[in-house]
């Protein structure tokens, strides 16, 4: 990190105060935070200056609710060096860190000053990381965009080559459609009276995919989460009537091309169930699932019969 900042423009008379992050989920934690905050206290660090976030989804999650908690509030930009980072955490101003209770449920709304993405950055990804960040991608297709989807199955390669043009298309056009999403909702209160769920769409798969991480203790990488939550979501809408055989069953196509998986019971559901019940979406004790009733109109789903979800967790098996 020390030598990339070495060779960052525009940084001659600045002073930079780096920061190491543990990896991943680690880097989420009140520990990390209060580190962080103890290093900007004893730099002296004001309202005229801006925390810079260089690094994945993790990162730019921490940092952000850093810079939002510091002096309550402080600028942040961020330069997401992962697709995740680039399509989902740096762009709409969520920050969040995880507790025992639960992932990303203490947090709070910041937009940063800046979103700078350099796809170049992506060469240094282990190929299991773009793949991940690709279910984000792919989500945004099922919930606004279907000319991702289109993209995705018609040059599945190109959408993993960080030299490709199709791969700059898809993260342009993922960027977009959060951004669209997150402008017409800015603190997730809801929709507009038009049926569509607001910036709780961009959940989409998310409710079981928290519960999978959190059962794995991170293990399983967030996108890949996601990417089973989507075929399991997308599942129980058909089960419940509200999505037809064809786009449900194009989940687990789609999401095969690029080597996300698709199958998964590396838990009891049981287990789940219980963890799925604390996601920030729920209402008391009711769940709520983001759901699609077609393409690109997502909906919310809510209380749905727990027999309806056992039967859709079953159909995850391999």
């Amino acid at each position: 990190m020390h030598a990339l900042l070495e060779r960052l423009p525009g940084l001659d008379g600045l002073e930079v105060l780096p920061l190491e992050l543990p990896d991943g989920e680690a880097a989420k934690t009140a520990d990390v935070a209060v580190r962080a905050w103890e290093a900007l206290g004893a730099a002296g660090f004001t309202r005229s200056d801006a925390v810079v976030t260089l690094g994945g989804g993790a990162t730019t999650d921490m940092g952000g609710f850093v810079a939002a908690t510091w002096l309550r509030g402080v600028r942040v930009v961020h330069v997401p060096t992962t697709v995740l980072g680039m399509v989902d955490a740096a762009v709409g101003g969520k920050t969040g860190m995880n507790t025992g209770a639960g992932k990303n449920l203490v947090g709070a709304f910041h937009e940063p000053a800046g979103v700078l993405c350099d796809l170049a950055l992506l060469d240094t990804l282990p190929r299991a990381e773009l793949v991940s960040g690709l279910a984000e991608v792919v989500k945004c297709g099922f919930i606004a965009d279907p000319s991702i989807l289109d993209l995705v199955e018609a040059e599945p390669a190109a959408a993993l080559d960080p030299a490709s043009p199709v791969l700059r298309e898809l993260v342009e056009r993922a960027v977009r459609v959060k951004a669209e999403v997150v402008s017409g909702d800015l603190r997730e209160t809801g929709g507009d009276g038009s049926g569509h769920p607001g910036r709780e769409a961009l959940n989409y798969g998310h409710t079981l995919a928290h519960a999978i991480e959190r059962s794995t203790g991170y293990a399983v990488r967030h996108g890949e989460a996601v990417a089973i939550g989507m075929v399991f979501v997308a599942e129980l809408a058909r089960l419940a009537g509200r999505l037809d055989d064809a786009t449900a069953a194009r989940h687990a196509r789609t999401l095969d091309l690029v080597g996300l998986p698709t199958r998964w019971q590396g838990a009891p559901f049981d287990e789940l169930l219980a963890l799925m019940r604390v996601d920030k979406k729920s209402r008391g004790s009711l769940l709520r699932f983001v759901v699609l009733d077609a393409l690109a109109r997502p909906s919310i789903l809510a209380g749905p019969d727990e027999h309806l979800l056992r039967e859709a967790y079953a159909a995850l098996a391999p």
